[in-house]
């Protein structure tokens, strides 16, 4: 089979990755002429990451694998389309789809006028404790309402085990990303910094899925947030004041 001339252009190329069943667009990944060969050799998707320059099995740590139905150039022999048989969510955050935001940078469905992205002056702004009670809301109704393609319903299926374990393995893979960052300097150490807030939002999600499922309301750990900070601002008061008077 002849491989190179999808590589003729750029050493990488777009691979576009479709659920066989629902032909919904789970991803987009870059491959080099080595990923593509280990996934026709192995029958499950390999990329190459740009940001750590290495080989990269997709779910080989969380288990979500994909296996290949089929793989398809399009018609300049530089993109393809990679048909699978996706296990549990695609997307690092626990959805289905990579694309599971709504229109943020463009909508022409609603009276032919488009949305403002979220990064626009004029948009509204979510602040990041709303941003937690959102996810929350999300999760807790998750909870109530079963969905077959849902990460969050799967996980309340399996149960406390199953959550536990996935907050174990989301917290290994912050140090991990933390660590690798840290030894990284200028560009390179900024794109892995950001693979480490990747790996911390994917743990605040696990550990808000575990909450949910232990009945503890986010209110909750907010008012202990904020006792222990009135204690650690008691301690300063203390070590700054005159002992001897």
């Amino acid at each position: 089979m002849d491989l190179e001339k999808y590589f003729a252009k750029s050493s990488l190329i777009p691979a576009i990755i479709q659920d066989n069943d629902t032909k919904k667009v789970l991803m987009l990944a870059y491959m080099n002429e080595e990923s593509l060969k280990k996934t026709i050799e192995t029958g499950y998707t390999w990329f190459y990451s740009r940001s750590r320059s290495e080989l990269w099995n997709k779910g080989a740590t969380s288990g979500h694998v994909q296996r290949v139905i089929s793989i398809t150039g399009d018609c300049d022999d530089d993109t393809l389309l990679i048909l699978v048989e996706q296990t549990g969510p695609a997307c690092h955050t626990g959805n289905e789809s990579c694309f599971y935001k709504e229109a943020g940078i463009a909508d022409f469905r609603t009276k032919g006028k488009m949305k403002e992205s979220p990064e626009c002056g004029d948009s509204e702004q979510i602040s990041g404790d709303e941003a937690l009670r959102e996810l929350y809301k999300v999760v807790l109704e998750r909870q109530k309402t079963f969905s077959e393609n849902s990460y969050t319903c799967y996980l309340f299926e399996k149960g406390l085990d199953k959550i536990l374990k996935k907050c174990g393995e989301e917290c290994s893979e912050v140090i991990i990303a933390a660590k690798n960052a840290a030894a990284l300097d200028g560009e390179m150490r900024y794109e892995a910094q950001m693979e480490t807030k990747n790996e911390i939002c994917d743990l605040l999600y696990h550990l808000t899925v575990l909450m949910v499922n232990e009945g503890i309301e986010l209110d909750e750990i907010n008012e202990i947030l904020k006792q222990r900070s009135r204690k650690i601002g008691n301690l300063k008061t203390f070590h700054k004041s005159n002992h001897n008077s």
